[in-house]
């Protein structure tokens, strides 16, 4: 077959254009929010430090991945259909892993950045110059286009005889992998154990450097001094908090607790959520920030 069919959020006309207005106000906000953060950084030069450099960098990756899966199921809804070709489903597989595993590495990033500002903060310049700063961030998005070549060239190469029909309203490797015929799936089962490997490995990295700043927080003997260490670390950790909570609920939940509606909210949770919110919280607590989007 030369085509896949994506879940269709109803069928009856009237709650089709809801979805598509409700798809198109989230996809409208984060597109503002992400955008007016990268105009911000890119603009106010009192906004050239590494934090704000990788929070520019999250807000690109997060600009790709809701632009993955949004708009197609806005165009399905608006005109009815269901269908996505071949080649574009593995284009959305290819450019959601893409972005997605990249932010997840970025996420890691600015944990380290966070750590050396907190626990070694005269040695923080040094450490943290802008060459340092461009290689770790070239590193995540290099690791994230690595992990979804991967998974894409196994999943597009795995053999399917169980039908077209994806039971989620994007491209997703464990829908495609349902079609897959008898235990040739095996292989894709390798690869993703790698991938959670390091997943886990980044995880364990972000909760370690996160005891070590709380650790330095709590000696810090002004009270304001404090405050001003944990609103820096503040929205990181919110936003961590977040990816790692819904990806690891829509993909490691219990299979008793597995139904198709229930897959569907926890997809839009993790592939769409996020994205939207990230600037939200960034700038929420940040008054640097908050002066250069007034300005």
């Amino acid at each position: 077959f030369n085509e896949f069919l994506l879940l269709a959020f109803t069928d009856t006309w009237e709650l089709q254009l809801l979805h598509f207005s409700l798809f198109l106000g989230i996809y409208l906000a984060a597109l503002l929010g992400n955008s007016l953060i990268i105009t911000a950084v890119a603009c106010d030069h009192r906004l050239r430090t590494p934090m704000y450099f990788f929070l520019l960098n999250l807000s690109l990756l997060d600009l790709g991945s809701i632009s993955t899966t949004v708009p197609k199921s806005m165009a399905n809804s608006l005109w009815n259909t269901r269908a996505i070709s071949y080649s574009g489903c593995a284009a959305q597989v290819f450019l959601f892993l893409f972005f997605f595993s990249a932010e997840y590495y970025l996420l890691t990033v600015m944990a380290y950045d966070r750590y050396i500002a907190i626990c070694r903060p005269l040695h923080y310049s040094t450490i943290m110059d802008t060459r340092a700063c461009v290689k770790m961030a070239a590193a995540a998005w290099a690791s994230g286009f690595l992990n979804a070549v991967l998974h894409t060239a196994n999943t597009f190469s795995i053999p399917l005889c169980q039908g077209n029909a994806l039971g989620q309203f994007f491209c997703e490797i464990p829908q495609i992998l349902k079609l897959s015929c008898s235990n040739s799936y095996l292989r894709e089962a390798g690869v993703v154990l790698v991938s959670a490997c390091l997943a886990f490995g980044c995880f364990i990295f972000i909760v370690l450097s996160y005891v070590q700043i709380f650790t330095a927080v709590l000696r810090i003997p002004s009270e304001q001094g404090r405050h001003k260490a944990f609103s820096t670390c503040l929205p990181h950790l919110t936003v961590v908090s977040l990816f790692v909570s819904t990806t690891v609920f829509a993909y490691l939940k219990p299979p008793s607790l597995s139904s198709p509606a229930l897959d569907l909210v926890m997809a839009i949770l993790y592939s769409v959520l996020p994205p939207t919110v990230n600037p939200l919280i960034y700038s929420m607590r940040n008054k640097e920030l908050k002066d250069a989007l007034k300005e």
